[in-house]
């Protein structure tokens, strides 16, 4: 079925005064708190009386917490709320991962360093755009810098701290999709290492390597934080600059991201790409590294919501010997990793072992599209 709305976020950079500044940190720091004193006592109340706590049970109890500790008073009501939600949603996901078999993983403590956003969860109510400012209750009238004007109808706002700044997250629902041209084109992307995606008409797209070029920097930047003193300011500036660092190349790996995804969303109306499991894949400590480096899950979400903006479509595929199968006759010819050149002998077809997997990608998407139902 065609979409004719979708849901998108937009990130503006705010620009606090030092007052707001550390009104934004002081709420921050409480709903911190919040959390991690929530995941004790839900902790607390199933090892000593086996009760399971949820959401609506810890969210009544904050007109008691209040009248404790009056500073949380100070806490838009809905912002309290929402962590509490966010809370459940952690453990929804823990027995989801327990019922599925995975690796469980349990709700965890949340250090300075593992926190760093807060939520209104209605627009309008607590917080929302007033002319060339945020308006959020409790904080006041933020300066912020609108790149870009909102569309669809706005939902919720995120205040996130990162390493350079406080930005704001603005969701709207009901966001007009704009339809690219029809090209009438289709393609296969195999995401690989030694190229970043090979596409099913043999054209390679080449990984930048962001992380593995900004190596020799980063370890200087981690000595630099080794050295200092813990506690210290040098060593707060020095933490401070290496998050810096990370942060411009996740920026950069993003930008490339965007490009690459909008280049192929302008090009073809039907893309398929391999359904990896890319969290299985860097248990393999040889290849950890590049994989995340290349960012493979990151892109193709982007490329997923540009294709859904553009009226285009993204198709997954099974992953299963995509690269064995010869895509001229369909016979099985086994090779290692290290085997890049596809060679069949049985009708003689020889390729890049990439782009025989993106021709076997684009086949299997074909095959999808064809069945009935």
């Amino acid at each position: 079925m065609e979409r004719h709305s979708i849901r998108k976020t937009y990130k503006y950079r705010l620009y606090p005064t030092p007052d707001q500044e550390r009104a934004l940190e002081t709420i921050l720091w409480r709903c911190r708190t919040l959390y991690n004193v929530a995941l004790d006592e839900r902790k607390t109340a199933w090892e000593r009386r086996g009760v399971s706590l949820n959401y609506y049970h810890q969210a009544n109890e904050l007109p008691i917490l209040k009248a404790e500790c009056p500073e949380y008073t100070e806490v838009y009501s809905q912002v309290l709320q929402d962590v509490l939600k966010r809370l459940e949603r952690a453990y929804q996901g823990f027995f989801r991962r327990i019922r599925d078999g995975g690796q469980a993983g349990h709700p965890r403590y949340k250090s300075r360093n593992r926190y760093h956003s807060f939520t209104y969860p209605q627009y309008g109510n607590g917080a929302a755009l007033d002319g060339g400012l945020l308006a959020l209750s409790k904080i006041g009238r933020i300066r912020l810098k609108a790149h870009r004007p909102l569309e669809g109808t706005p939902k919720t706002v995120t205040i996130r701290r990162e390493a350079d700044g406080w930005y704001g997250a603005i969701s709207c629902a009901d966001v007009p999709v704009h339809p690219l041209p029809a090209t009438r084109q289709e393609t296969g992307i195999d995401m690989g290492l030694e190229s970043f995606a090979t596409l099913a008409n043999g054209q390679r797209i080449f990984t930048p390597s962001y992380y593995r070029k900004a190596e020799a920097y980063l370890r200087r930047c981690q000595r630099r934080v080794a050295r200092r003193k813990k506690g210290s300011q040098r060593r707060a500036k020095a933490v401070a600059l290496l998050a810096k660092a990370h942060q411009h190349i996740a920026n950069q790996r993003r930008d490339f991201h965007h490009r690459q995804a909008a280049k192929l969303v302008k090009a073809y109306d039907s893309i398929a790409y391999e359904d990896l499991q890319t969290a299985n894949m860097v248990q393999n400590h040889h290849l950890a590294k590049s994989i995340s480096d290349a960012g493979w899950t990151a892109f193709l979400s982007i490329l997923t919501f540009k294709a859904a903006s553009a009226g285009k479509r993204v198709v997954a595929v099974p992953p299963a010997y995509t690269s064995q199968i010869c895509s001229g006759c369909g016979v099985l010819v086994s090779k290692g990793l290290s085997v890049r050149w596809h060679r069949c002998p049985e009708c003689g077809t020889s390729l890049h072992r990439d782009h025989n997997a993106a021709l076997n990608i684009l086949r299997l998407a074909q095959q999808q599209r064809s069945r009935p139902g």
